[in-house]
């Protein structure tokens, strides 16, 4: 089965179990506006609820993973439910593995979706960055939780605390990523641990997701809750406000 589907901010492809989804902003660096949100959490959904495809393979288009939030997009978002919680809530429920392949850049969100991916391959030269305290908020995506997990408290703290960037080779050393590939061979790689996991048993993968995700699905969907109730302040602080008009005055 091969068929793929074009919105405006994503790019979906299905063929031979695998579901590839290329987030589709290459001029913004593919920043995270509601629309991307939208349609990235709607193709994660169908995906969980279909029963023919063993793995997704996430990436960007243009040799960009994602620079994150839109902050243009989020600073004029309306009140109510929030797409990139909603989003977040998505993928880290879904039921069959999923493959990052990263280029050029991960910031904020681009980083902290990366711990509800199984795989995560990046391409040398990829820098990535949790700004969120430099921006005046708090860390999201369960990061609070999930990234000492991965890494350890030390180099949580270093990454979230101060926003300092840090290199493919630094994210796989620390334990954030599985493999550094050359620069452009990353979605290639991600392509061929996917076709590996759909020549697997569909119900073993299911039942392995669900078993490894059960430790912690209640503790992420709280920490996700609390850091959302936390972020929610701090973006109403002059710091925050302050740090989003020298960016916007760029």
């Amino acid at each position: 089965m091969n068929d793929t589907a074009t919105t405006p901010t994503i790019l979906v492809n299905v063929s031979e179990r695998v579901l590839t989804l290329t987030i589709n902003r290459p001029a913004q660096k593919n920043a995270l506006d509601s629309a991307t949100y939208a349609a990235l959490t709607a193709a994660l959904a169908q995906a969980t609820a279909r029963e023919d495809l063993h793995a997704i393979v996430l990436t960007g288009a243009g040799g960009y993973f994602t620079a994150g939030n839109d902050l243009r997009d989020f600073v004029n978002a309306p009140e109510g439910a929030s797409p990139g919680l909603t989003f977040l809530k998505t993928i880290s429920k879904v039921n069959i593995p999923i493959i990052a392949a990263v280029e050029g850049g991960a910031i904020g969100i681009g980083v902290t979706m990366l711990l509800h991916c199984d795989f995560v391959v990046a391409g040398t030269g990829t820098q990535f960055r949790i700004p969120f305290v430099p921006l005046g908020l708090c860390p999201e995506g369960a990061s609070s939780l999930l990234l000492a997990r991965y890494v350890g408290i030390r180099k949580a703290n270093e990454w979230l605390y101060r926003g300092t960037p840090f290199t493919a080779e630094e994210a796989q050393q620390a334990g954030l990523i599985n493999r550094v590939v050359i620069a452009g061979q990353a979605e290639s790689t991600a392509q061929e641990l996917a076709r590996e996991m759909a020549r697997q048993s569909r119900l073993a993968l299911t039942s392995t997701k669900a078993l490894m995700q059960r430790a912690a699905a209640q503790d992420v969907a709280a920490t996700l809750d609390a850091e959302r109730e936390r972020f929610v302040q701090c973006l109403a602080s002059p710091e925050a406000k302050t740090a989003f008009s020298r960016f916007l005055a760029k």
